[in-house]
């Protein structure tokens, strides 16, 4: 089969490593791809957002299955046009990327069908969001509403912070029209983590869980961030926990969307706060996550195209997805500055030192005159397999260690939290 990837990020170079070991793929194209991806398929350079030349590609090179790996093209619509030019393609429509394209609708629908969440009011008038927050008090949470590149999220731990996020978003229109409405929402206490799923209609297969690390600095301090660095599975976690989160949310999750005419077929990704009182939602993705598919990816031992071949044929209840008994941590090479303002095009070294059981995903690297060069706020994901949790972060870091450029920055701390 030939397979087209849209993306060129991390979670992107995931998805084509993983689809590049099926014995039925004959050939690989993403778009628009990236030098790590360069190496195991052939780039186009097609923008994610192009959706008609991106169906007159899949037409022309006689595509057999298109996989839709950032958001963007899904609230777009991409799904929708590609079927409508008979075209396979696995992801949600955009009805479905609703639950990741607009925080209103999660809730309402979450409100709707009693799946446990946050305490939330929505607002588009900014005097009536302030006064709400004023009277709420911090810590709180303001999200903007549309899609924000996973950066539309404040945490805010005073009131200050509140109405700093606030003005941002619907005042200086930081997120341009996602922030135009608002979510603010309770702020919950406890452990993050993510459960990602293949999902058809009512099918639910749940992958190995995962933990991120949002803040760009150890100890989770300082701004939120894509992702710095993620681990899986949780040996800290007990098992029917995630049972529990299969059964009270992810589920009814998919029926959920199945009542109300959008039905759900693709990844959902689930993040989620373990509290006091049991587990909540505090976000979905209709997508990969990303840092999250670097490390559930390379411990998935099923093919996933036979589970996205078996997904579009309304088969998926009939597959065994099966896991590696083996523990992965990534740990993300960032640019100095990032999640603010960063330098691009400082020359990578040491990339050639990083051989399996470690992989080194590119997030945003370009190439030039023979050279692999910084080109984006998130670099490098090097992730490491090993035996348990400990191995697999030890590997991590030093792999770390043989990779440089100016001015990187990572935590140092991913996967810490399972020790404590």
């Amino acid at each position: 089969m030939k397979v087209l990837v849209i993306g060129g990020g991390g979670r992107e170079h995931a998805i084509v490593w993983k689809l590049s070991q099926s014995p039925k793929v004959t050939q690989i194209y993403c778009a628009p791809g990236n030098p790590g991806i360069a190496e195991l398929a052939e780039c186009v350079s097609i923008a994610v957002s192009d959706i008609k030349k991106l169906a007159d590609f899949a037409q022309k090179e006689q595509i057999d299955l298109t996989f839709v790996g950032p958001e963007e093209p899904l609230s777009l619509g991409i799904v929708n046009y590609f079927k409508e030019q008979g075209l396979a393609v696995y992801g949600p429509s955009k009805e479905a990327s609703l639950i990741e394209g607009s925080k209103a609708f999660a809730k309402e629908l979450m409100m709707k069908y009693q799946i446990p969440t946050a305490k939330y009011s929505s607002f588009t008038n900014y005097e009536d969001a302030l006064s709400f927050v004023r009277g709420e008090g911090a810590p709180i949470v303001i999200k903007a509403d549309g899609l924000a590149a996973g950066k539309g999220v404040v945490v805010a731990k005073t009131l200050e912070e509140a109405e700093e996020a606030l003005q941002s978003m619907m005042q200086e229109v930081s997120f341009g029209s996602a922030g135009a409405r608002v979510v603010i929402e309770e702020f919950l206490e406890g452990e993050e983590l993510t459960l990602l799923a293949f999902v058809n209609r009512t099918t639910v297969k749940a992958m190995v869980p995962a933990q991120d690390h949002k803040q760009v600095n150890d100890g989770d301090k300082g701004p939120n961030t894509g992702g710095m660095g993620t681990y899986a599975p949780l040996p800290h976690i007990d098992p029917s926990m995630i049972e529990r989160i299969i059964n009270e949310i992810v589920k009814p999750t998919a029926k959920a969307m199945v009542e109300e005419g959008c039905p759900y077929e693709g990844i959902l990704y689930t993040g989620l706060m373990l509290t006091k009182s049991g587990p909540k939602v505090i976000e979905y993705n209709a997508r990969f996550g990303d840092p999250e598919t670097q490390v559930v990816l390379p411990l998935l031992e099923t093919d996933l195209l036979e589970i996205l071949i078996a997904s579009l044929s309304g088969e998926l209840e009939n597959v065994e997805v099966k896991w590696k008994d083996k523990s992965a941590v990534c740990v993300i090479m960032s640019s100095a500055g990032y999640p603010g303002p960063y330098e691009k095009g400082q020359v990578i070294k040491g990339l050639e030192h990083i051989t399996y059981p470690t992989i080194a995903f590119h997030a945003g690297t370009t190439a030039k005159d023979g050279e692999i060069l910084t080109n984006g706020g998130r670099v490098l994901g090097i992730t490491a397999i090993g035996d348990h949790l400990k191995e697999a972060r030890d590997l991590a870091y030093q792999s770390v260690e043989k990779v440089s450029f100016i001015g990187v920055h990572y935590r140092t701390d991913i996967g810490s939290k399972a020790f404590r």
